[in-house]
């Protein structure tokens, strides 16, 4: 109980602090059904993009998570609960069946890292529900940085220029074999840093 008010306080400011924002735009909002993507460490500005679209987000299940999906209720998401290291087959199935109608938002570096480097479970999904997957470059004028958590976290201060270019969909319906998948992700990799 004592947590779940803590959550609820938190998730109050950091909304608040949403407002202010500044956010620039760049390339075109993404169609229904799409796998989004953008690192762990700018991950509330890409959430925020996203509110009220009747979004889905992979969350993992650990403390942080709780926070995250405390904040994320406000702006209108639904839930995967888990990730690779917990519960990592159903929770590919799941998006894979959910990413054929919405929305499906996840860090690809999370819950636990390494920071910037994309693990495969995005790509996967994508290529077999057969939709695009769309990654964001997210930059953050005025942040403070947590530079002990193993992300280095960014968050944005009350009234930061944000700046998000989403890149065009990628089509995966052709990407079946690991050497395609792994291109997907080198790529991608190199396009998010």
């Amino acid at each position: 109980m004592k947590r779940r008010l803590k959550y609820t306080v938190s998730s109050s400011i950091i909304n608040l602090i949403s407002k202010t924002w500044s956010v620039e735009i760049s390339g075109n909002f993404p169609k229904k059904p799409a796998i989004i993507v953008f690192w762990h460490s700018k991950m509330l500005p890409g959430w925020k993009l996203f509110s009220g679209k009747n979004p889905i987000a992979v969350v993992s299940t650990s403390k942080d998570g709780e926070l995250l999906v405390s904040l994320l209720e406000r702006w209108g998401f639904s839930f995967i609960r888990g990730s690779s290291s917990k519960g990592g087959k159903e929770v590919l199935e799941r998006i894979v069946s959910f990413a054929k109608d919405n929305y499906i938002l996840m860090t690809p570096d999370g819950p636990r890292g390494p920071e910037n480097v994309m693990k495969a479970g995005a790509v996967v999904a994508a290529s077999r529900a057969e939709v695009d997957l769309i990654y964001l470059n997210i930059e953050i004028e005025k942040k403070i940085i947590f530079s002990k958590s193993w992300d280095k976290f960014q968050f944005p201060l009350p009234f930061s220029k944000i700046k998000i270019k989403i890149s065009p969909p990628i089509n995966l319906k052709q990407a079946n074999s690991r050497e395609e998948i792994n291109e997907v992700i080198n790529f991608i990799q190199r396009e998010m840093v």
